[in-house]
């Protein structure tokens, strides 16, 4: 895809994990993740979501230890 390779990737993360550390990284992750869904809906023109995805993913998070 842009030419990086096994080793460029995991040069990658150890910056990554150095510079953010091992608490933020999951949520940087979830939000990345987040922001692309979001994109494609935007550039397919999905509009609906599920009803009550928020809550259960609201309720979802609760239950998760910190």
């Amino acid at each position: 895809m842009f030419g990086l390779g096994i080793q460029e990737l995991v040069i990658i993360l150890i910056i990554a994990l150095v510079i953010f550390g091992p608490g933020k990284l999951p949520q940087i992750g979830s939000g990345l993740g987040k922001a692309i869904r979001d994109f494609k809906k935007a550039v397919t023109g999905e509009e609906g979501e599920e009803p009550g995805k928020e809550e259960k993913a609201k309720e979802a998070s609760k239950e998760l230890p910190r």
